[in-house]
């Protein structure tokens, strides 16, 4: 098997017992490392090469990032390395970005939330073109309880043009459009297995959604996908045998939509949920957890594998990459963030439900802004119920037009889009309200996608805590340059770091004493 290339291993040498040679001797991962003895049979120590003449009191093999996760997620979606590059909506991670991925025998997800539909399939479009039979690339399908029929379109969409795998994230239950995606293309292998021909990878940050995913597809929507014509019977029969998701990834402290949950308390009760269902419906193939959120550090990607996840997906420092489709001045806002600059604010496309996700606080106002415009929501029931003592500031503050000015940009978006949002407006004064509010959010992701400096004080740009922990941990390095950010070499060295941070942990788990500096990772040019 290909493994990464070594970045310069130091040739063999006598057991070392200092500091420094001991933590030589620990970043040197590809090769077997001994524990050793000193001659008074007390001191510990390390050593590489042939087993030396002295006491070898254990070995450790050879450690590689590509075995840091299970082996088979890698084996089911044909990547080298358990890493996933994550679907930033928008298409903030671009078809660049996925690609380049693909090519490195990684997986990564083009960000399809919130993106009309023409710009969906003509990204689907690219993809196929570009990647062809690869299965190691994927779209996201993003649940929209405002728009059932564009997520519908989507998921007909992925299904129809063949794309390997799909990411489908913030939903709250299953709907036909997941089970669509899942359900499609199943048949029996010549060894009478269940073959997939689209996987779908669910992110979850609550154990109820979890287990949905988890089980099988309920028969009543089997039933009426298979009336519709969507479904044949023998694939409604398959989906009745097997979970809507053989990948369920562990979201917790994320950019975007997120619950904010701690890592090592939801991953844990999610595979322990996993085993529990697994058990109850038979599966005959493991079901596999991944971690998302937070994971901006080497330290942070070999605690999500300690914790026993089969992969990690990364999302929020990748909008700083060069492939990522944010302006110039919005990654630059990202690289100045530390951990404590990001809050809550409502959400586009469940801006109705009160539904929240985690932006960037740092030298924007949006989410202040956006705060104001659901508090002013819940409290009236159309535009015109709103005093003029609120009405004013949020008119010259927030939107810089009138209510009416904003509300016929909005109809023409929706005219296009969808026009039965217009008429249900029309029908609902509170409706017409929420749309348009929900211009004001929509806009300022595309600003600052697009930098429009004129609303620079109104970038919503998505942003977990693991935004700043990168920035620190890369400061002063080849990645603290913008034009060396490139997704690749993200990850690469976020999962080279976690390997020779893992390898230290075992080490200091047979008592041998290590440094400080030997639980730190340098980023550096890999290949």
């Amino acid at each position: 098997m290909s493994v990464l290339a070594a970045p310069g291993s130091p040739a063999a040498s006598a057991p070392a017992f200092s500091p420094e040679g001991i933590a030589a001797c620990a970043r040197r991962i590809r090769e077997p490392v001994h524990v050793v003895s000193g001659p008074d049979g007390r001191e510990l120590g390390l050593a590489t090469g042939p087993v030396p003449g002295g006491p070898v009191l254990g070995t450790l093999p050879p450690l590689y990032p590509e075995w840091l996760g299970g082996r088979t997620f890698c084996e089911a979606h044909g990547v080298r390395f358990p890493y996933v590059a994550g679907e930033m909506a928008n298409g903030i991670a671009t078809t660049e970005m996925v690609a380049a991925m693909a090519r490195a025998d990684m997986l990564g997800f083009f960000g399809a939330g919130g993106l009309a539909y023409p710009d969906v399939e003509r990204a689907v479009h690219t993809l196929v073109q570009e990647l062809g039979p690869r299965p190691n690339w994927g779209v996201n399908l993003i649940h929209s309880p405002a728009e059932p029929e564009l997520e519908w379109r989507v998921a007909e969409l992925l299904v129809r043009r063949g794309v390997p795998r799909i990411s489908a994230s913030a939903f709250m239950d299953l709907t036909p459009a997941v089970v669509l995606c899942s359900a499609r293309g199943l048949r029996r292998g010549a060894g009478g297995d269940i073959v997939r021909r689209t996987r779908v990878l669910a992110k979850v940050s609550r154990p109820e959604v979890a287990e949905k995913f988890l089980s099988p597809a309920p028969a009543a929507l089997l039933s009426s996908l298979v009336a519709q014509g969507e479904l044949t019977q023998e694939e409604s029969e398959l989906a009745a045998r097997v979970p809507v998701a053989e990948d369920i990834t562990v979201e917790a402290d994320s950019g975007g939509h997120t619950d904010n949950r701690p890592l090592s308390a939801l991953l844990p009760r999610i595979a322990l949920l996993r085993d529990v269902l697994c058990r109850r419906f038979g599966y005959l193939r493991p079901v596999r957890i991944g971690a998302a959120g937070g994971l901006g550090t080497p330290d942070a990607v070999a605690a999500a594998f300690a914790l026993g996840a089969s992969y990690v997906v990364v999302g929020s420092v990748n909008q700083t990459a060069v492939e990522a489709g944010l302006s110039d001045e919005a990654k630059a806002m990202l690289c100045g963030a530390d951990i404590a600059d990001v809050t809550m604010a409502p959400a586009a496309d469940m801006f109705e439900l009160g539904v929240k996700l985690q932006v960037l606080s740092r030298g924007t106002m949006f989410a202040q802004r956006a705060g104001r415009l659901h508090t002013a929501y819940r409290a009236h029931g159309s535009l015109e119920e709103i005093p003029s003592a609120l009405r004013v500031p949020i008119e010259r503050d927030v939107l810089r037009a009138p209510f009416d000015e904003i509300w016929q940009r909005t109809r023409t978006f929706w005219e296009q889009r969808d026009p039965a949002e217009i008429t249900r407006a029309e029908a609902d004064p509170k409706h017409r309200m929420a749309l348009v509010f929900r211009w004001y959010l929509g806009s300022s992701s595309r600003w600052a996608i697009t930098g429009d400096g004129s609303r620079r004080a109104d970038y919503q740009i998505w942003c977990g805590p693991a935004m700043g922990a990168f920035n620190r941990w890369v400061e002063g390095t080849l990645l603290a340059e913008p034009a060396n950010r490139s997704v690749v070499q993200i990850a690469l060295n976020l999962l080279e770091g976690a390997a020779v941070l893992t390898r230290a942990h075992q080490l200091r788990t047979y008592g041998v004493p290590l440094a400080p500096d030997a639980f730190t990772y340098t980023p550096c040019e890999l290949a």
